[in-house]
């Protein structure tokens, strides 16, 4: 018996992972199928860390489908990345079919060898062009984030987290006490880079600030 797996992601937590459930079951009802379970996880799709998507795979038996509403929902994923995705997917005779890939529909229905491996064939060429197609969308994006990061602080538009005034204080009161710096790290959880740069505003106790060298 084939069961019908959906996969459900968002990449962050504010984000609804299971806003596609019902495209999802409609898109079975249409078929007169039902889905057996759903899996929905906030992981970026650039990742392999996808602790559902192989949960379903752990679940799947060979001819099961992988049920997800688009195949950026899959893979963001690097060319390495992708060809073991593919790998673990084709290890468990999984078929993928996603709603923005029309030919992937006829993997929902039973045909004969030849036409089942021609539609394989066809299915895979499009995936692979489809998930190539949503890695460079995540590069660009990237892209054009660090290129705007990098003229909004060209232009002093950008000036970074404010200091935490209050903690810092804190942290020149107990240098000035003579408490290491491992001590101030344990107690404030402050870097200790951060620390290195508070460290330079303390003037000496001897030498009267401004004066000259």
């Amino acid at each position: 018996m084939t069961f019908i797996r959906a996969y459900l992601r968002a990449s962050t937590k504010e984000q609804d992972a299971g806003r596609a459930r019902g495209d999802l079951e409609a898109f079975c009802k249409e078929r007169g199928l039902t889905l057996a379970a759903t899996y929905e996880e906030n992981e970026s799709g650039a990742s392999l860390h996808r602790p559902e998507l192989f949960r379903l795979l752990r679940d799947s038996k060979p001819g099961d489908i992988l049920l997800t509403e688009q195949v950026d929902r899959l893979s963001r994923l690097s060319d390495k990345d992708w060809d073991q995705l593919k790998r673990e997917i084709k290890d468990r005779e999984v078929k993928v079919v996603a709603l923005d890939l029309p030919t992937s529909h006829m993997m929902m229905k039973s045909e004969d060898a030849f036409t089942g491996r021609m539609f394989d064939a066809i299915n895979g060429m499009l995936l692979d062009m489809l998930a190539a197609i949503a890695r460079k969308d995540y590069d660009d994006r990237r892209r054009r984030q660090a290129q705007g990061i990098a003229k909004a602080k060209a232009e002093g538009r950008m000036k970074g987290r404010p200091e935490d005034a209050e903690r810092n204080q804190a942290i020149l009161e107990m240098l000035r006490k003579g408490q290491s710096w491992n001590t101030i790290v344990r107690a404030t959880n402050c870097s200790r880079s951060t620390l290195a740069k508070l460290a330079k505003r303390l003037v000496p106790l001897d030498e009267p600030e401004g004066r000259a060298s």
